[in-house]
């Protein structure tokens, strides 16, 4: 490695590479990024990583490398700690084994990301852990870590990710981690932590997901706990929680997923439950929650999957229920309901399982409940049809001819720039996607999802983790400009919404890279679909796409505070 005494970056990882990391490597005096990750390497890390004093990125996870078999010392700590200018060490995924120790506070002062998650690593977590000021991401997840939480870690102020969750740690939630303001996600599940939930997680505003499942957790949820509005993921399930769920819990607007199941809570679910609308997972079961179901359920529009089992629901089962056209799972089995099953909407693909062990549910055989007693009068049936057979018709006609008059005045009004309030992503709702995520989800920014090419950057489709497709315009720094380019597209982006004009999903930042990441639009071009003899617009599609893009360029001339001039209008 001597003849490579210029290079600054190597990268090897996903290889099939294996035997010791060889130590000539730290000849490389001018190396600032190292990543040998997902490899096969196995030994010792080398004691002489401490050569590379400019070493900015050093990555060794997924491998087979381990300690000192007789001692367990991770003697390459005090090596790298001549590393000045380290801000990003990932060991993770290799046996490590033996206890953190104390010199992981001589790491730089410049550290900010620090993973050693899956090492087989034991003992307590060090007080010196907050000597790492400069830390945002700290994972010591999947490991055999006992003892506290040290409330050092309450230092860490500009911590934006903390994982703890997979070892075995016991005591309280320290009252200093409320103090990490800047906080975006606390994983702290799977552990053996008692005591009450803080009642100042209220004021981690910035706290977007939040998993304390298999705990031993103990209290009420706090009333505080209610106002983290801007809150996406909340996961307590599996503790020994208690009291009732408050009108509160309608606060939370921003809400996916809500887990509280195997816990303690007691009484009504309240009727504001209903405006969570983008609400996706629903888990209450396995607790003591009674009366019956919230005809507000009907209103979750975004509702995927809905988990009631084992409680003491009782009377029906809502028909608001068949309004969900996205819920793909239900289980309300081990209850007290009664009544008829809906036969709407996802009901058609529910099965047996989602109902049994109930009071006195009825409906169809297929799922094995008793028939539902008809009591309609047939004759009184009959002539109800009758009724309908001659009077619905003239009814949808006046209806329809109604209609029709309605809409040709709307037309005529050209009330037709209305921005949907759906589609409204406030700044403070913008979901943190790192550089890393985009990487990944790009294939490298890879040219298969090259999508095109501007005067400022270059498109690329990509799919973030949770199976968005996006589109990514990532900007060329290197041309003039661009900075000042980008800052102009996200505060520009941030204020306008309107149907017709892609959303914003996010900005993504760092010091070398700044991107966009936007709405993707499956479709392709508008200019594919004008001069593509693959696709066919007859002349009503061609006039309402001409009526929707005029709709957007006058919304953004005249309907917004500061008025926008499109210079670069195409069909591309």
């Amino acid at each position: 490695m001597s003849s490579a005494s210029n290079l600054e970056e190597l990268y090897l990882w996903r290889n099939n590479l294996s035997g010791n990391i060889p130590e000539s490597i730290s000849n490389v005096s001018k190396l600032r990024i190292l990543e040998l990750q997902e490899n096969s390497f196995s030994g010792l890390i080398p004691n002489t990583f401490g050569n590379l004093r400019f070493l900015e990125k050093l990555r060794l996870d997924f491998n087979h490398l381990n300690t000192e078999a007789s001692t367990h010392e991770w003697n390459f700590l005090y090596s790298l700690a001549n590393c000045n200018y380290l801000r990003y060490l990932e060991l993770s995924s290799n046996a490590l084994d033996g206890i953190l120790p104390t010199s992981i506070s001589n790491l730089s002062t410049s550290l900010q990301y620090l993973l050693i998650r899956d090492c087989k690593i034991r003992g307590s977590i060090p007080m010196e852990i907050g000597s790492l000021s400069k830390a945002i991401l700290l994972d010591l997840s999947s490991n055999k870590l006992s003892g506290p939480i040290p409330t050092t870690i309450g230092r860490l102020k500009n911590l934006q990710l903390l994982r703890l969750y997979g070892n075995k740690l016991q005591g309280s939630i320290p009252y200093d981690l409320c103090g990490l303001k800047g906080l975006y996600k606390l994983s702290l599940g799977d552990n053996e932590l008692d005591g009450p939930l803080p009642t100042c997680l209220c004021d981690l505003t910035s706290l977007r997901y939040l998993y304390l499942f298999s705990n031993k957790l103990h209290s009420k949820i706090p009333l505080t706990f209610w106002s983290l509005k801007y809150i996406l993921e909340i996961d307590l399930s599996s503790n020994n929680l208690s009291g009732s769920l408050p009108l509160d819990i309608g606060n939370l607007k921003v809400l996916i997923s809500l887990k509280l199941s195997r816990n303690l809570l007691s009484s009504d679910v309240p009727p504001t439950i209903g405006s969570l609308h983008d609400l996706q997972v629903l888990n209450l079961a396995s607790n003591r929650l009674q009366g019956p179901i919230p005809e507000s359920f009907g209103d979750l529009m975004s509702l995927k999957s809905l988990d009631l089992s084992n409680n003491n629901f009782s009377g029906v089962i809502p028909k608001s229920l068949e309004r969900l056209h996205d819920l793909n799972y239900l289980n309300v089995s081990f209850n007290r309901l009664e009544g008829e099953i809906p036969s709407g909407g996802p009901f058609l693909n529910f099965t047996a399982k989602s109902f049994m062990k109930n009071y006195a549910l009825c409906g169809s055989p297929r799922l094995q409940v008793s028939p539902c007693k008809n009591k309609i009068h047939r004759k009184f049936k009959k002539t109800a049809l009758h009724a309908l057979r001659y009077v619905l018709p003239t009814f949808a006609s006046i209806i329809i001819v109604i209609a029709v008059i309605i809409v040709y005045k709307k037309k005529q009004r050209g009330n037709t720039n209305l921005a949907i309030v759906e589609d409204l992503i406030p700044v403070e709702k913008w979901r943190r996607i790192s550089y890393n995520q985009l990487l990944e989800g790009t294939n490298g920014f890879s040219e298969n999802n090259l999508m095109g090419s501007g005067s400022f950057g270059s498109a690329y489709k990509g799919i973030l983790l949770d199976g968005t497709n996006v589109a990514i315009k990532v900007f060329n720094l290197q041309r003039d400009g661009a900075f000042r380019s980008f800052e102009i597209e996200c505060e520009v982006m941030s204020n306008i919404f309107h149907r017709n004009l892609v959303k914003v999903i996010t900005c993504c930042s760092t010091i070398d890279f700044k991107a966009l990441v936007l709405e993707f639009i499956p479709n392709g071009s508008l200019e594919k679909w004008l001069y593509s003899y693959n696709y066919f617009l007859d002349i009503l599609q061609r006039i309402n796409i001409m009526m929707d893009v005029a709709s957007a360029l006058e919304y953004l001339h005249w309907d917004i505070q500061t008025p926008i001039i499109h210079c670069d209008l195409k069909t591309k």
